[in-house]
């Protein structure tokens, strides 16, 4: 199954590890910042928009900053499972 998280983006569910709430992270920035550092050294980032982000999705692979919250994209993983 396929999982839209923003603009013209689908990903395959089985490859998402994790999506997190970027406002979770507001206070833990330190560590946000180097983990996104990690990721974004080896070029494995896309950026879906260029206004706010609300969730990072995470793949085995690439990282997407999403428009679409966290909880809602928590929604549509359960409809699909």
């Amino acid at each position: 199954m396929f999982m839209h998280i923003g603009g013209d983006i689908v990903v395959k569910t089985k490859e998402i590890v994790a999506i997190l709430d970027i406002s979770h992270f507001a206070k833990r920035k330190k560590k946000l910042h180097s983990f996104i550092a990690q990721v974004e050294n080896k070029n494995n980032v896309v950026k879906i928009t260029t206004e706010g982000s609300k969730s990072l999705v995470v793949t085995a692979d690439k990282m997407y900053y999403s428009p679409i919250s966290s909880l809602t994209l928590l929604k549509r993983a359960n409809t699909i499972f």
